[in-house]
């Protein structure tokens, strides 16, 4: 959950937080919910030592229908007193695949539902992932148009209600090369891997997918020239060789996107392009402090093919679905989609530590869970967009966050708590998933 006030969420909606299980997806601009990963997620065969290594054996017969509902509450100034509920149930039709619903009402009148499947397998091959949600925002604190940009003010904002919703699937291949050549689909949900080599034919997870989705953002008493709704696809290469997907210690992740939204159903065709590429570095113990020191790096860029085309931009995205800097992942001093353009540039860096110290599983609430590590980190994020895809302007006044965070693993779930500072204000965010 994600707003404008500087303590966003309560730590009872940590406590929820704790039955989710994590790959990201996106819901903008209040909400940004994970899908469930893998089930045989007790399993985490880290080489650290035993005071942050999960010594369970894995289990086939601990994929198991499994159901939960967790209350949460959350304080924004932009949404309001909230209260709602998660609940998870796995093994749903399939052992690895799971149903996930949210939903919370706050006292201003503003509302979101959210329902996700997640890690169904079609064929031996084939995964599919889907999820929608509709949500209400009252009094809401808007970015439109010049205010997203890279010099804009903070005061520049519109306060309306607004509508929100998305439909969205993912159909995802995972090509026999590396893991994927023994494992097939199974290899994109194990929670952890063996780096065999530096390349995509040698090690690591390689899928190919394809996302038909359909946004809308309807924002009351604004005359604002900009599309309602848009629909399109989103074609993926992803080759994933992170030794871990919870608690990366070294490896790398590369991501392209691809966005294209026809003609047909939307004003004018739109496409645009992202990169990203994560890279992990293990540095070892630091003494009787530390038992393992990672240095993560983070570089991601994003552009606009058909921003020029036309006589008035067009062939522009609406905001809502275009080229965004600011939230959990990237600028996280700032609120969700803060920034907005044709292109963008950002480079995260973040110190993670695992001390040797760890109390959590004799804290209260958290002696109910496994807590077989906790994590220390530090980071900053450095970027901007721009309406050109320059690469000297993209260096140029750029934006800085800086934080730090706790995170932690509970029953197979990454919690992350951090605080963030940018120019214009503070952040205080409790989610689910490393950043990166």
């Amino acid at each position: 959950m994600q707003g404008n006030a500087r303590q966003l969420l309560s730590s009872l909606f940590c406590y929820g937080l704790l039955t989710l299980y994590s790959v990201n997806s996106h819901a903008e601009p209040n909400i940004q919910l994970s899908q469930p990963a893998e089930q045989n997620a007790d399993v985490e065969q880290s080489e650290t030592s035993k005071s942050t290594s999960d010594t369970s054996e894995g289990k086939d017969d601990s994929w198991y229908s499994d159901f939960k509902v967790v209350p949460f509450g959350f304080i924004s100034d932009s949404i309001g007193n909230s209260i709602g509920a998660a609940g998870l149930l796995k093994g749903v039709g399939q052992p690895q695949a799971a149903l996930l619903g949210v939903a919370f009402v706050s006292d201003k009148g503003s509302y979101v539902t959210y329902l996700g499947g997640y890690n169904y397998q079609l064929s031996d091959r084939w995964l599919v992932d889907s999820d929608a949600y509709i949500a209400q925002f009252k009094d809401y604190n808007y970015y439109l148009g010049d205010a997203t940009n890279n010099d804009s003010e903070f005061n520049d904002y519109i306060e309306t209600d607004g509508q929100e919703s998305r439909i969205q699937a993912k159909f995802r291949y995972v090509l026999p090369l590396g893991q994927g050549k023994k494992d097939a689909a199974k290899a994109s949900y194990l929670p952890y891997r063996k780096l065999t080599g530096m390349t995509p034919w040698d090690s690591g997870v390689t899928t190919l997918g394809v996302s038909p989705f359909y946004k809308t953002r309807k924002l009351d008493d604004i005359d604002y020239d900009e599309a309602d709704s848009t629909w399109g696809a989103i074609f993926s290469l992803d080759w994933d060789n992170r030794d871990s997907t919870r608690n990366t210690t070294q490896g790398s992740r590369t991501v392209f996107n691809y966005t294209y939204a026809p003609d047909l159903g939307n004003d004018e065709s739109w496409s645009t392009w992202e990169f990203q590429n994560s890279q992990y570095f293990d540095i070892g113990a630091l003494g009787n402090l530390f038992n393992k020191q990672v240095i993560a790096f983070d570089f991601y860029t994003a552009g606009t093919p058909t921003w020029e085309q036309g006589s008035d931009g067009e062939h522009r995205p609406p905001e809502y679905a275009g080229v965004r800097l600011g939230g959990l992942y990237r600028q996280r001093g700032f609120s969700s989609g803060r920034f907005t353009g044709r292109a963008a540039i950002n480079y995260s860096l973040e110190y993670r530590v695992m001390p040797d110290w760890q109390p959590l599983q004799n804290w209260p609430v958290f002696d109910w869970y496994k807590v077989p590590w906790w994590q220390w980190v530090l980071f900053t994020d450095v970027g901007r967009v721009a309406d050109e895809y320059d690469v000297s302007e993209l260096h140029e006044n750029m934006q800085v966050s800086y934080g730090g965070a706790v995170r932690f693993q509970v029953e197979g779930v990454v919690v992350r708590a951090e605080m963030a500072w940018g120019d214009e204000e503070s952040m205080f965010r409790v989610m689910v998933n490393q950043p990166f």
